[in-house]
């Protein structure tokens, strides 16, 4: 009979995240209903939801949005998006944690 229990861990597990964080939140109009851009730091949209959802506030929280994304660099992420509304825009930048003891 065996000493463990239930399913034994990978012997190597890779402390790297799977995946990079989300640097940015762009809060926007979207045909009439307010969404929560998720994006990389290079600007790359991971995800899109509803902006009125609890997790949306809670990681925006404490944070002065930035009011516009007009700029060049927002242009591939908001490409979609009238001016008006890429002007509306609020823009989140969150920190990035470090992960080293």
């Amino acid at each position: 009979m065996s000493q463990t229990y239930g399913i034994e861990a990978h012997g190597h597990q890779d402390p790297t995240p799977h995946r990079k964080p989300v640097r940015y939140v762009v809060v926007i109009d979207a045909g009439g209903s307010m969404v929560a851009m998720l994006l990389l730091e290079t600007r790359e949209r991971v995800a899109e939801i509803d902006a009125g959802a609890e997790e949306v506030n809670s990681m925006i929280a404490g944070i002065q949005p930035q009011i516009g994304a007009l700029g060049p660099e927002w242009n591939a992420a908001l490409g979609g998006h009238s001016l008006r509304d890429r002007g509306d825009a609020r823009v989140y930048t969150l920190g990035v944690l470090s992960t080293a003891a």
